[in-house]
C-alpha cells in the first residue's frame, strides 16, 4: 500500500484487469481505483459509508 494505505501502482497493475472496462458513460464509477482507495480507507479506518 502506498504512503496513505491507498493501492500501489504494482498492486493496481494487477487488480486493473479483474475489473470491467469502462464505456464511458457510467458516470460515478469511471475511476475504479479511486472507489477501491476508498473502499480501502473506509475499512481501514471504520468511517461510515455515505
Amino acid at each position: 500500500m502506498g504512503s496513505r494505505g491507498d493501492l500501489t501502482d504494482s498492486q493496481w497493475e494487477r487488480l486493473r484487469p479483474l475489473l470491467p472496462v469502462s464505456n464511458g458513460r457510467c458516470g460515478r464509477w469511471r475511476d475504479h481505483r479511486q472507489v477501491i482507495d476508498g473502499i480501502l480507507y473506509r475499512t481501514r479506518t471504520g468511517v461510515p459509508w455515505r
